[in-house]
């Protein structure tokens, strides 16, 4: 695991982030209030609250359709977390590229032209398509699903956008999750769920597929570190570089909770969207954090 960073000395006057509601989001309003930035937080009318007692300021507009101003009415932050994306978890909806691949990078290039700085965006690993093995940010990208090409068109967009409006980016991608607020059709709310209701057995595929995750908390902690270095970072992987097997996650968190329920393994077939084995390759971000 990356050893964690404690401390960065300059702390931007402002930072404001886009789908604080979300999993991922209300952790990294948690993480900047242990830093005691507080926060702009940028959500939908219709969105619901965010989610525990954070200190931020709200602003109300839906990110599809904009304010002209929205970079004012944001209070003109110095630094934008973006985690913000709809459509999801349907990977293969075509509304990933045609709606919010173009409403996104509407939005961005309105806050660039407006004076915005530093900008982080959650990217996903699903940008690197069906390659297997370690995955580093220098190689080609292959995305295979309507949602990993549109991530990875923004960002090429927005790349693009430098050449005229020079700004820092920081391109997290990420690997996969686990922790509080996970959505519920994920594998160990899932398990959680079947324990809870004492069932006895819980079904799921073989369990060999490896993967590379981390607790929620601790990418929150890397995605806030990332916008207050503000630095033109470019894309790097927010992972651990360590792959573990589903089955050996799912047997871990049965053991940390003293469950009893049995392993139905092989009931599922295994995806077909992704490889069966692939991780991220940390070595830019473990560089990225020991320079801070």
């Amino acid at each position: 695991m990356i050893s964690p960073v404690t401390l960065v000395e300059s702390i931007p006057l402002k930072i404001a982030v886009t789908g604080a509601t979300g999993f991922i989001g209300r952790h990294v309003l948690a993480e900047l209030e242990t830093r005691s930035v507080e926060p702009i937080v940028i959500v939908r009318p219709s969105a619901g609250k965010v989610h525990g007692h954070f200190k931020c300021n709200v602003v109300q507009f839906d990110l599809h359709n904009p304010p002209s101003n929205a970079f004012e009415l944001m209070g003109c932050p110095d630094v934008l977390i973006h985690l913000a994306w709809s459509g999801l978890p349907n990977y293969n909806s075509l509304h990933h590229f045609e709606q919010e691949l173009p409403a996104q990078y509407r939005f961005l290039k309105n806050l660039i032209e407006s004076g915005l700085q530093t900008l982080v965006v959650a990217g996903t690993c699903f940008e690197y398509g069906m390659q297997s093995g370690s995955l580093s940010e220098g190689i080609a990208v292959r995305p295979n699903n309507p949602y990993g090409f549109a991530k990875n068109a923004l960002r090429c967009q927005l790349e693009y956008l430098k050449a005229t409006h020079p700004f820092q980016l920081a391109w997290a991608r990420l690997f996969y999750l686990y922790g509080e607020g996970q959505p519920e059709s994920s594998l160990l709310p899932q398990l959680r769920k079947a324990d809870e209701g004492e069932e006895q057995i819980f079904n799921m595929s073989g369990g060999e597929q490896l993967r590379d995750y981390l607790p929620v908390s601790e990418v929150a902690r890397y995605l806030v570190l990332l916008a207050l270095v503000e630095k033109d970072i470019g894309i790097v992987n927010v992972c651990s570089g360590i792959p573990i097997s589903v089955r050996k996650l799912v047997e871990g968190w049965i053991e940390e909770n003293s469950c009893s329920i049995k392993l139905n393994l092989g009931y599922y077939p295994y995806p077909d969207y992704e490889p069966m084995a692939f991780w991220g390759d940390a070595s830019k971000l473990k560089s990225v954090m020991e320079s801070i």
